[in-house]
């Protein structure tokens, strides 16, 4: 079916191109209208505890939006400013949609800074406007504020700082994938040795890319879609439509062999023939690719079961990037190969690029013994493995003692996360220090809140005049995490609002564990609790209800199609047990550099004390859905490699040809998955070029997760447990592998079938070496 698919896409490859023209031009002219229907997306869904205490609060006093000014370096009573803040306070009161201006001079309980030469200026905006008349408010009111005669004048509020970190995404965003995308080209043409096949990967991706932001622009309709998925999911498909194009341009060069043309150019049933060529790789990388970017796709399904607003609405954006990036993988790619197949470079061709990097460096010899001395039976040197070829020999060698220590090294990088991880609500602290509305946020709370936490809320439904309700007020003064309890005035109706200020920061250890107290009370009143720490108590609580649901998802679905390409049940357990080990060793390391600081510097990057809630869960599901990509490239090249072993007889000769078979295909895939490792770790380390830490994390984390995935993982602890199990790996019970025989026509070759040559290894036609084939197994027999 897929030969059949290449053939076609041969033959329909110019409309094909222009059907992507289309889609791509649409996507310049449509979706650039996303980024105006961009909305800040909360991370907890309305029916939450904390998000129901907000909303009571909200309707018992009402107050609607505020810009803060913090007027500094200066005497507070000197005569001219007091004027000049009179003069400013009228000017602000004109603002259409301003509702009251309080300041030092006609409110009572003005404020004075703990340096005595700074007073605060508090604007409150009419509840309920319109976003658009809203921040036409503000923008007037900061400037008018800014006005005030005093040497530094401080402008922010919350909704200030919500949109200058929208505004600062969207330019990380442009800032990053544009130096991504220059070094990403140039990666490509040193890889691939060529500039026009380096562009195509390229191609590929600015179409997927253009085509996803056409369905955001639709999914805007369904759902809120903020600056930050949008970001994250154009990276992702990036990302992996070049992973995508790399395996199909690479097993394309194999397959053509050495880019001669067929003695009849017209006769397209020549297997020399580059539209066979395009078949056969369609029938091998194209239904590898169709898996993967199905694996992908699930682990986004995984990340909507978790059902809040932010990670549903990155969910469906993740899944259409993946399909997106799957479908010009399919399409798009291998029609720009038929169209320009003559590009490509044969293996061992000396191209402009090859020549200019030899000129330039002095490469070690092109053909390297696998060790000293080494050779091939026919006398000539052996082929150089590559670097996961050579770690996965050393690990077939000792699998016992490295698949233990690989376990526990990153179970010892994992420690940090599971003992010590403080997750918490990114605020007006995950933005730079030169920004406003950060200067804003440090200097409020040590010269205005002492450093004190922001309280937890309390709303309860009863009259205050109750003996209930002063009970449960001598209960909650009482609770060793409150440092002041201070029920809020002229509440209307029968109810009472108490503020709880915490000890520790906002959202820590001590405001987290106030909020479960109160909510552990024994009383007969009901309450609500919210406020900051709430919403982390909420959503983790929420996280961790859901998890299962997200696990069982991915379980069911990597079962599913794993087994589809290996008709083994063993596998599909590996493969998640090792991408688990991955992300956990993924977030310690987080924890090490974002929460403690270790290292932060080096990455420009201001430590916190905690990671950001939605940072863990969004590299659950792009970790796991990369580490599929690569488990799933190099799990189709080693079943190849299997089947054309499978039919000796004993035991022993079987375990040898499974160990062989597992060295090949790593041997082989092991280039293209380096090459797509070192092309998406440059895509997300454009995250690093940002000034946002919460956007810092996702690239730093995915960067850290590539690296072990690709090493460690794939090049040490897989090939490692696949040796301790020997045929153990290929086991599925006898209903559901004739069944897997019968639908994909894998079934068992005949006991004492010669093997067949293998093809040209992968990784000599990537890197341009021209090796000889591998000498056949014998079969052993038994027979006297």
């Amino acid at each position: 079916m897929f030969a059949a698919f290449g053939r076609s896409l041969w033959r329909w490859r110019w409309p094909v191109l222009v059907g992507w023209l289309g889609l791509v031009l649409a996507g310049a002219t449509l979706g650039g209208q996303v980024f105006d229907r961009l909305v800040d997306t909360d991370n907890l869904r309305p029916d939450a505890e904390s998000q129901r205490a907000d909303r009571r609060v909200a309707e018992l006093l009402p107050e609607g939006p505020t810009v803060v000014a913090i007027v500094r370096d200066r005497d507070p009573y000197d005569p001219a400013l007091v004027a000049s803040v009179n003069r400013v306070r009228t000017d602000v009161r004109a603002v259409p949609g301003v509702k009251e201006v309080e300041d030092l001079y006609n409110a009572a309980g003005g404020r004075i800074g703990a340096d005595n030469r700074s007073t605060l200026v508090r604007v409150e905006l009419a509840d309920g406007l319109p976003t658009a008349e809203r921040e036409a408010a503000e923008d007037r009111v900061a400037a008018l504020l800014r006005g005030i005669d005093a040497p530094q004048v401080l402008v922010g509020g919350e909704e200030l700082a919500e949109r200058a970190f929208a505004e600062q995404a969207i330019d990380d965003a442009a800032v990053g994938e544009s130096i991504a995308l220059g070094v990403l080209l140039v990666a490509l043409v040193v890889i691939l040795g060529g500039l026009l096949v380096g562009v195509l990967p390229l191609l590929a991706a600015l179409a997927a890319v253009a085509v996803t932001l056409l369905g955001l622009y639709g999914l805007t309709a369904v759902t809120g879609v903020g600056e930050f998925t949008v970001n994250v999911v154009t990276l992702l498909g990036i990302g992996l439509t070049v992973d995508y194009a790399l395996l199909l341009i690479a097993r394309f060069r194999e397959e053509r062999g050495d880019g001669s043309e067929p003695a009849d150019p017209s006769d397209t049933g020549d297997p020399s023939h580059p539209v066979e060529a395009l078949a056969r790789t369609m029938a091998t990388a194209g239904r590898t690719v169709l898996i993967s970017g199905l694996a992908v796709a699930a682990a986004m399904v995984g990340l909507y079961a978790f059902a809040e607003p932010l990670l549903a609405a990155m969910a469906l954006g993740g899944a259409l990037a993946v399909a997106l990036a799957t479908l010009a993988g399919l399409t798009l790619l291998p029609a720009l190969i038929a169209v320009a197949h003559r590009h490509v470079p044969a293996p061992g061709a000396r191209t402009w690029v090859r020549r200019a990097l030899a000129t330039a460096t002095r490469p070690l010899p092109r053909i390297v013994p696998t060790r000293p001395g080494s050779t091939t039976r026919s006398g000539t040197p052996a082929a150089d493995p590559g670097p996961l070829g050579r770690l996965a020999g050393y690990a077939q060698r000792k699998p016992g003692p490295v698949a233990f220590g690989v376990s526990a090294a990153l179970l010892l990088l994992a420690l940090p996360f599971l003992a010590g991880a403080n997750l918490a609500n990114s605020d007006a602290r995950a933005l730079p220090r030169s920004m406003e509305a950060r200067q804003v946020h440090d200097v409020l709370l040590r010269d205005f809140e002492a450093g004190r936490a922001t309280p937890v809320t309390v709303v309860v439904e009863a009259d205050p005049a109750s003996a209930e309700v002063r009970d449960l007020m001598n209960q909650l003064n009482t609770l060793p995490q409150v440092i002041r309890m201070q029920p809020r005035p002229d509440v209307p109706g029968p109810a009472v609002v108490i503020d709880l200020t915490p000890r520790g920061a906002t959202g820590g250890p001590e405001s987290r564990d106030l909020v479960r107290a109160v909510r552990a009370l024994d009383q007969p009143l009901p309450l609500l609790v919210g406020g900051p720490a709430a919403e982390v108590v909420d959503y983790r609580s929420s996280l961790a209800d859901r998890l299962p649901y997200a696990a069982l998802v991915l379980l069911l679905v990597t079962t599913g199609l794993l087994f589809v390409l290996t008709g083994s049940l063993v596998i599909p357990v590996k493969a998640l047990v090792m991408n688990v080990l991955t992300l956990l060793a993924t977030l310690g390391v987080l924890v090490v550099v974002f929460q403690w600081g270790v290292g932060a510097a080096l990455l420009g990057v201001e430590s916190w004390g905690a990671i950001d809630l939605t940072t863990p869960v969004l590299l659950f599901v792009f970790v796991f859905g990369l580490s599929m990509d690569y488990e799933v490239f190099l799990l189709a090249r080693i079943r190849e490699e299997w089947r054309r072993r499978s039919g000796l007889r004993t035991p022993a000769a079987r375990t040898r040809a499974g160990q062989r078979a597992v060295l090949a295909g790593i041997t082989r895939t092991g280039p293209v998955v380096t090459s797509a490792a070192v092309c998406i770790t440059i895509v997300f380390l454009g995250f690093l070029l940002g000034d946002l830490t919460a956007v810092k994390e996702i690239g730093f984390g995915m960067a850290v997760a590539v690296l072990l995935d690709v090493t460690v993982v794939r090049g040490l602890l897989m090939p490692a447990v696949m040796s301790l199990l020997g045929e153990w790996n290929w086991w599925a019970p006898a209903p559901l592998r004739r069944l897997h025989q019968r639908f994909s026509g894998d079934s068992e070759r005949p006991a004492g079938a010669p093997v067949p040559p293998a093809p040209v290894p992968a990784s000599a036609t990537w890197a341009g070496v021209a090796p000889t084939a591998p000498r056949p197994e014998r079969p052993t027999s038994t027979a006297p």
